[in-house]
């Protein structure tokens, strides 16, 4: 259970494992088109998952993958949050944030619920917990980190090193 300051944050549903299926969810682009990310596409999925584009760590989070993501020829980097499109596309414009799409869960919370990421409590309640999940060529989960505490970056590192 990851904490928030050091309190306990309860999650909505059940986090998924490695070695479970991605489920297939559709979220909303910059440009408010609509994404499936999850299951299977012939490429690894990098789901980079934050609570806030507006936080600093979250900055942090999405500038860490769009300079990584820019190394991984067979991987699609993808940085999910609940804030609005405009706000995300406003972001990734100032920063020149162009290898990592970023999406939004801001319409049903769907991904939040299927994957077990979206905080019950805290006063964060209704966004996003920090994680990164990432999903093989066949949709399979093969690296899951959900943040012990949700104001620490996750590990960079490690999430890529399952990429193969």
């Amino acid at each position: 259970m990851p904490t928030f300051k050091g309190n306990p944050a309860k999650l909505y549903g059940k986090t998924l494992a490695v070695g479970q299926n991605a489920p297939i969810v559709t979220l909303v682009a910059k440009d408010l088109s609509e994404v499936s990310i999850g299951g299977a596409n012939g490429k690894y999925q990098v789901i980079s998952i934050m609570p806030s584009i507006d936080t600093g760590v979250c900055q942090n989070q999405t500038r860490a993958f769009n300079k990584k993501a820019a190394n991984l020829p067979n991987a699609n980097v993808f940085s999910v949050s609940v804030d609005l499109p405009f706000a995300l596309g406003r972001f990734c414009g100032a920063e020149g944030i162009d290898n990592v799409q970023v999406l939004s869960d801001f319409r049903d919370k769907l991904f939040g619920k299927v994957y077990g990421l979206l905080l019950e409590d805290t006063p964060l309640q209704g966004v996003l917990t920090r994680a990164v999940i990432i999903v093989n060529p066949e949709g399979k989960i093969v690296y899951q980190e959900v943040c012990n505490e949700i104001t620490n970056e996750p590990d960079y590192d490690k999430a890529l090193a399952s990429i193969q």
